[in-house]
């Protein structure tokens, strides 16, 4: 069964709704504990087993799409604009949560009493949250894409150094004459092939992992957490709303071909991965099978934009941290002035590039971008509660912008193609 079947969507729409009903239900029925214990362990499983996928897909797909563009300058006109897309998109989320966070003040009007627990109960949070008070530079940024030890970053998952490793690889064995490099480039090819027949046979037991993911998060957290965070929670979801239905559908029509409603059917499997898994990097295997069967979108080019964009492409996420940071300022009574919440897009965008595609990574980079402009960390435990939840939201924006961006990349090479 492929992807592109309507079966598969309307199996893991109907595991995600049945799986938050029987959540709920846990949730009031007090069996929550039974949930968490053993039916989401499924749906753990099922994540681990996308992830387990991850490391030699990106490597081999990576590696073979640079060695079939031939054409070293086209690889670097290539990622020139994948960077361009990625960076700009982030810096428009960022400024976007800010303007919502602003205008709508999530974190005003607390009453004082329900603001003090809040914040007691964010004081437990706060060993874990001085873990990660450290601001990286540029440099240390920069110098951590470069393996030390390319076997280590492959155990340890290190994916930017992965990237780098591959290209560097792809790069010098397009170099090297072809009856030497070619038994090198036939092996990776099965690779790659090995690994997107395995993504294959996994989706077929998606919609029972979506299931259990589903009925876990909802038995865990219950819906009271979010009446709680209302405000909050809205302005997030709202922003991100706001930026894949605004800023990706007009990125499309600006440089591309492709109908808006099309785009969004084509990238819906992978979507609905994202939301359950709340892992970017976790959904890269369906996210390049969606990209290249449903948009049409060359299996080279999503080897390269598609691995690169779950590292260093975090839309949704930025716009979180930014919507984050205000509302924590609010809830303290601080008032971040324009410097401050330009050190915000700053930080967030320099903090997404190294951020891990995985659940809760958020929270480590949003550590960063607070202490940035000096919020006080423990604040971090006042939105752990309804986390969970926007981080599947936020992943989902994530992984429709690096299809967004494989899709104007693919059509502008097109033309330039055309008009060559």
């Amino acid at each position: 069964m492929t992807l592109t079947k309507l079966q598969l969507h309307t199996k893991i729409l109907l595991a995600m709704v049945v799986g938050a009903a029987a959540g709920l239900a846990a949730n009031r029925l007090g069996l929550a504990t039974f949930v968490v214990t053993y039916i989401q362990p499924a749906g753990a499983a099922f994540v681990r087993l996308i992830g387990m996928v991850v490391v030699p897909l990106v490597f081999a797909s990576l590696l073979v799409g640079i060695t079939s563009l031939k054409d070293i300058h086209s690889l670097g006109r290539i990622g020139a604009k994948t960077i361009a897309f990625y960076l700009c998109t982030t810096v428009i989320a960022i400024s976007l949560g800010l303007l919502l966070a602003n205008l709508v003040g999530p974190g005003l009007g607390l009453a004082e009493q329900a603001k003090g627990r809040l914040i007691e109960g964010a004081a437990r949070q706060d060993a874990a949250a001085e873990a990660v008070r450290e601001e990286p530079s540029i440099k240390d940024v920069l110098l951590n894409i470069i393996p030390t030890n390319p076997i280590r970053a492959f155990a340890e998952g290190h994916m930017l150094q992965i990237i780098f490793f591959a290209l560097l690889t792809g790069v010098c064995l397009t170099l090297i004459p072809p009856e030497r490099s070619g038994p090198a480039i036939r092996f990776f090819e099965a690779v790659n092939d090995v690994m997107v027949m395995m993504v294959h046979l996994i989706m077929k037991v998606a919609p029972f992992g979506v299931f259990a993911l589903i009925a876990g998060v909802v038995a865990d957290f219950g819906l009271h957490i979010l009446v709680m965070l209302a405000k909050y929670c809205v302005v997030v979801v709202v922003g991100l709303l706001a930026h894949m239905l605004l800023v990706y559908p007009s990125a499309l029509r600006l440089f591309t071909q492709m109908g808006v409603g099309r785009f969004f059917r084509g990238i819906r499997p992978a979507q609905l991965i994202a939301f359950s898994s709340s892992s970017s990097s976790a959904t890269l295997p369906v996210t390049i099978e969606c990209t290249a069967e449903n948009l049409g979108v060359s299996r080279t080019l999503c080897s390269f934009t598609l691995p690169l964009g779950a590292t260093v492409n975090m839309d949704g996420t930025s716009l979180y941290q930014g919507v984050a940071a205000v509302f924590l300022a609010q809830l303290y009574g601080m008032d971040l002035g324009f410097p401050q919440q330009l050190t915000i897009v700053l930080t967030a965008t320099l903090a997404s590039i190294g951020a891990a595609g995985i659940p809760g990574a958020g929270i480590v980079t949003l550590a960063i971008v607070l202490g940035s402009v000096g919020v006080p960390l423990q604040g971090i435990g006042i939105i752990l509660g309804v986390d969970r939840l926007l981080d599947m939201c936020r992943t989902m924006v994530n992984v429709t912008g690096d299809a967004a961006c494989a899709v104007v990349v693919a059509a502008t090479e097109d033309r330039a193609r055309a008009t060559a």
